[in-house]
């Protein structure tokens, strides 16, 4: 018999995951994002195989200021 995921906790569905690699809804339930929370979206990095200097470069400011943000935490 099958556990109500949704009721599990995301440490339990995890482990659950972990155990039961191929149950894709299980999968798809862990790693969606939940209503109300905001996902930033960055450009590709390569197109055809080539790299995109620009989108590179915006991908590499946003992590360093994650890592100051963190860093001012800490």
């Amino acid at each position: 018999m099958k556990p109500d995921l949704d009721k599990m906790s995301k440490a339990e569905l995890r482990a659950y995951v972990l155990a039961n690699r191929d149950d894709m809804e299980a999968i798809r339930l862990l790693f969606r994002v939940p209503p109300g929370v905001e996902v930033k979206r960055y450009p590709p990095m390569y197109e055809n195989g080539q790299e995109i200097e620009e989108n590179i470069r915006i991908a590499e400011e946003a992590i360093r200021q994650k890592i100051e943000e963190l860093d001012r935490e800490s």
